[in-house]
C-alpha cells in the first residue's frame, strides 16, 4: 500500500463544492437507504419505500435517468416473507446488473435476516431474487474486483461480528475469513480496492465502542490490520477518486446529525469531514458515482419534514 500512500500523500483534504442537490422522490410515507449506480449509459436509484423507518412492508424501489435530472420509476421488487432493506447495486463479471438487500423475515422464521440479489439485464426487468450468504448474516454491500464479489456481512443474531464473503458467480457466496471483526458490533462497511491490490474497508460499530474502523490487506485478503478512525461514522460509502484521494459519504452523530462528505487518509487512519450535505435528522446511506469530473451523491433526510430521496452533485 506504500504507493497508495505516498500519492495520497501529495493530495492535502480540499474543499468540496456543492454544485446543486434536487429531491428526487417521495411518493412513500418512508424513503430511504440509497444506492447509486451508471449502467449502460443511464443512471440508476435504489432506495427502500415503506410505512416508516422500521416497518414490515419495506420494498425496492429502482429509479432510473437518462441526464440524473428527470427520473421515473423503473421497478418495485417486493417480498411476501421479509421486509426488504438497505438495497445495493453493482454490475457483475457479466455485465449484468445486480440488486442486493437484506430481508427483515416476517414470522415464523429461524433467523432474523436472509441477504438476497435479484439480477437484470436493463434495470427494469428483474430475476427471482438468490438468497446470498450464510443465514442470519447481512451482506452489505458487493463489491467486483478482477471478476471476484466480495461482500462484508455482519451477524444479525446473538453473535456480534462482521464476515468477509467471496463469490465466483455473484450468486454463492462463501466466507474467507469468518470472523473479519468482533468488537463494539461491527456492521455497514464500504469496502474499495487500491491500485497496489489493497483492500480498504471502512467499518461502522455501534456499541460503547463505536468510534469507525479502517481495515487494510493484500491478496488473497485474509490477514487484515486494522486502526481506529477516532469517529462515528453511519452508512459509509467510498469513492477513490482519480488522483487517489478518497472521499467517504456518511452519517455524522457528532452535534449535529447529518449526512457529509469527507476525506480518508490511510496513512493516517484520518477522516477529515469536507461537506455537510443538506440533511438532518433522519439521514444517511448515500451511493456515490463519479462522473465527467462530478460526484453524484444519492441519500436521504428528513430535513424537509418527510423523509425523501435527494441527488447531489459536487465538484471535487
Amino acid at each position: 500500500m506504500r504507493l497508495a500512500v505516498a500519492l495520497l500523500a501529495v493530495w492535502p483534504a480540499a474543499a468540496l463544492e456543492l454544485v446543486g442537490v434536487d429531491k428526487i422522490w417521495d411518493q412513500a410515507p418512508h424513503n430511504a437507504f440509497t444506492d447509486l449506480i451508471r449502467y449502460k449509459d443511464e443512471w440508476f436509484c435504489a432506495f427502500r419505500e415503506g410505512k416508516g423507518h422500521v416497518s414490515p412492508d419495506g420494498a425496492l424501489r429502482v429509479l432510473v435517468s437518462r441526464d440524473a435530472r428527470t427520473w421515473s420509476s423503473a421497478a418495485l421488487v417486493t417480498s411476501a416473507t421479509a421486509d426488504l432493506r438497505d438495497p445495493k447495486l453493482a454490475v457483475t463479471h457479466e455485465g449484468r446488473l445486480m440488486l442486493t438487500t437484506a430481508g427483515a423475515l416476517h414470522e415464523p422464521k429461524d433467523h432474523r435476516h436472509q441477504s438476497m440479489a435479484w439480477y437484470s439485464n436493463d434495470g427494469r426487468t428483474w430475476e427471482d431474487p438468490q438468497p446470498i450468504g450464510d443465514p442470519g448474516f447481512w451482506l452489505w454491500r458487493v463489491t467486483w474486483h478482477r471478476g471476484l464479489a466480495y461482500s462484508i456481512g455482519y451477524a444479525t443474531g446473538d453473535a456480534r461480528l462482521a464476515r468477509l464473503y467471496r463469490s465466483y458467480d455473484g450468486k454463492r457466496f462463501d466466507p474467507i475469513v469468518k470472523t473479519l471483526f468482533g468488537r463494539g458490533y461491527p456492521n455497514e462497511t464500504a469496502m474499495l480496492f487500491l491500485p497496489d491490490e489493497t483492500a480498504l474497508i471502512v467499518l461502522r460499530r455501534d456499541q460503547t465502542d463505536n468510534t469507525a474502523q479502517i481495515g487494510t490487506a493484500k491478496p488473497p485478503y485474509r490477514t487484515w490490520a486494522w486502526r481506529d478512525l477516532g469517529v462515528r461514522l453511519g452508512g459509509p460509502q467510498a469513492l477513490r477518486l482519480p488522483d487517489g484521494r478518497i472521499l467517504v459519504a456518511a452519517r455524522l452523530y457528532d452535534g449535529k446529525v447529518r449526512t457529509s462528505l469527507g476525506w480518508l487518509d490511510p496513512a493516517t487512519a484520518r477522516f477529515t469531514e469536507a461537506l455537510a450535505l443538506p440533511s438532518g435528522g433522519d439521514t444517511s446511506y448515500a451511493g456515490l458515482v463519479l462522473h465527467e469530473g462530478i460526484v453524484y451523491v444519492s441519500y436521504y433526510s428528513s430535513h424537509e419534514g418527510k423523509t425523501s430521496i435527494y441527488l447531489a452533485r459536487v465538484k471535487p
